[in-house]
């Protein structure tokens, strides 16, 4: 629901030209009784521009105003009186005037620019040394002495960030300052920063980025405070953020305007800095164990290395047809015939196929390789990268996502494929009528399919999303694994697992099929019936002649990032994990 402030003087002028109105997101106490509110500067308002800056900036119950009926609301000079609504109902001209009063805001704001210069301080503001992050210096308060505050000076300190809040009135003002770190508040006295800085700090607006110098202390309520000695403006915020605390609250908008997302949102700032530290700890962990980082191509005349269509692009000067890569493996590979026993990349794939909550058409992969190793060998690094990953978050194990419980303690379990099947889906694997009968009372079409196909459509129905997690679903059927090795001893398995947490895959890997004969068969085998714009409808004959160079046994691994973020940082969407997912254009 949208209150709507009448902006007037006292003797009843506009503030902000003839008939305009703010409409201010949320639910506020001074609405009562169903009566609207009209909102009149006391005289010691310098600007009458202030207090509509304030309103738009803040909303009434965000900044604190008591509502009370003729009452002092102690805000920045504001006077709080209920009168009865003109009209409770909205109008296409009252809707309307939403855009028109964001477009006064910002051009209320761009005559600060002038204002500013005018004071002889530049707008867009320049280089400022030797700041230190809010939370180092909020860190720093259990060394302050005792009674340290605005009649007795801490230590110095210096900050910058964005005003997130603005409250006070006469020669007091107090802000909240926010950067990455933390938010932190400021108190910037008249008598204390001299009359410069003091008619800058009138010309302040949420959204504004400044930095501050100042003594660290406590005010009469117990807050960490800076008490400014000096302002320096540093960016000038032209449109006015979104409702404050709330931040945005639509999903599209937040993925859409990213930059307002974090500049508004703390928790979204923590998910990205946490994605980034998940993204470093697996670098560190590779770097422990003995792989090397590399970089394969992103465009590849063949893309290869998974199931899925990809995007195609064109060489102009070589009159090529190129495809953004589904997966980098296939040239990892042959770095392993090249003698790099132990390599790793992490970086961008592309699949031209839908979007969902669990799908991006670009996501982040991470895929090892290692020498001489194997499945299991791969199942032991994806845990140890996961559990580091814990402990460089927060530690926490035992965590939530989606409202569902998850214990990452390890060791994980280890179940086969096919007693997963039969306990689930009621039927065995090798009993092919009862898996055609299981996926007809699933509705899965099964005319014209391999066994294996059948088998591989209900598993994925029946048994994925019972898999609580972490789990690892070892030895899958071999007819639906063309790249990996099969099991000793048991052909018809092949040497492959998959991790999963609450029916979402979180990572996959291979004893790695070095044959280049059977290699070359299988990859014949599986082409059979596809459609040419398949990312697989074509052979890589390049990659079938460096197997017969001599690939080493060895263990493949890959990881999806976005999704095990997902899991980590406790976040419904992908969307929410990718700093700029792909979005439909803005209508």
């Amino acid at each position: 629901m949208k209150r709507h402030f009448d902006l007037r003087n006292r003797d009843g002028r506009w503030i902000c030209g003839s008939g305009t109105r703010f409409y201010v997101p949320g639910t506020s106490r001074l609405d009562q009784g169903g009566r609207s509110t009209t909102i009149e500067p006391l005289p010691i308002m310098a600007a009458t521009i202030r207090t509509a800056r304030n309103i738009e900036a803040c909303g009434p119950m965000d900044c604190g105003l008591n509502g009370g009926v003729g009452q002092d609301s102690g805000f920045n000079g504001v006077v709080v009186r209920s009168v009865p609504p003109e009209d409770s109902s909205p109008t296409n001209e009252s809707v309307g005037m939403v855009e028109e009063s964001r477009e006064s805001l910002e051009e209320i704001r761009r005559e600060k620019l002038t204002r500013i210069a005018a004071l002889g301080v530049d707008p867009w503001g320049s280089r400022f040394d030797n700041h230190e992050p809010v939370a180092v210096v909020r860190s720093r308060e259990v060394e302050l002495p005792e009674g340290a505050g605005a009649d007795r000076p801490g230590p110095s300190v210096r900050v910058a960030g964005r005003i997130v809040l603005r409250r006070g009135q006469g020669k007091v003002v107090f802000l909240t300052l926010r950067d990455w770190t933390g938010s932190l508040q400021i108190f910037i006295g008249k008598n204390q920063v001299g009359e410069t800085a003091w008619a800058l700090t009138g010309e302040l607006d949420l959204g504004d980025l400044i930095g501050v110098d100042g003594t660290l202390g406590h005010t009469k309520t117990g807050e960490l405070t800076v008490f400014a000695t000096g302002l320096t403006f540093l960016s000038k915020s032209l449109l006015p953020p979104p409702e404050k605390y709330h931040g945005l609250t639509d999903t599209e908008l937040r993925s859409r305007m990213r930059y307002v997302d974090l500049a508004s949102n703390p928790e979204s700032m923590a998910a990205f800095l946490g994605r980034s530290k998940l993204v470093a700890s697996f670098r560190s962990t590779l770097g422990d164990q003995g792989y090397v980082e590399v970089e394969t191509p992103m465009m590849q005349a063949i893309a290869g290395g998974a199931a899925a269509r990809p995007f195609v692009t064109h060489h102009n000067a070589l009159d090529l047809q190129l495809f953004l890569r589904i997966a980098p493996e296939l040239y990892l590979k042959r770095l392993l015939v090249g003698g790099m026993e132990r390599v790793f990349e992490i970086g961008r794939v592309f699949r031209n196929e839908g979007i969902s909550p669990k799908h991006n058409p670009e996501f982040t992969m991470m895929e090892a390789y290692q020498a001489y190793g194997d499945y299991r060998t791969m199942m032991d690094l994806t845990e140890r990268l996961i559990v580091n990953a814990i402990n460089a978050l927060d530690g926490r194990f035992e965590r939530t996502w989606n409202g569902r419980a998850i214990d990452f303690t390890p060791p994980w379990p280890r179940r086969t494929y096919a007693e997963l099947f039969e306990e689930h889906a009621g039927v065995a694997m090798e009993d092919s009528a009862g898996v055609v009968a299981k996926a007809s009372e699933l509705g899965i079409a099964t005319a014209g399919k391999e066994h294996d196909v059948i088998v591989s459509e209900v598993f994925e129905e029946t048994v994925e999303e019972a898999l609580e997690g972490p789990i690892f679903v070892i030895d899958y059927p071999a007819a639906i694994c063309p790249l990996t090795k099969r099991k000793v001893g048991d052909p018809r398995f092949a040497e492959r697992f998959e991790l999963f947490v609450h029916g979402m895959e979180l990572a996959n890997a291979y004893t790695e099929l070095n044959d280049p004969d059977l290699q070359d068969q299988l990859f014949r085998r599986q082409l059979q019936g596809q459609k040419e714009e398949d990312s697989m409808a074509r052979i890589d004959d390049d990659f079938i002649r460096a197997l017969k160079h001599a690939m080493p046994p060895a263990g493949g691994l890959g990881i999806g990032i976005d999704r095990l973020c997902m899991v980590l940082l406790d976040k419904a969407s992908i969307r929410d994990v990718i700093l700029f997912p792909l979005l439909r254009p803005e209508s």
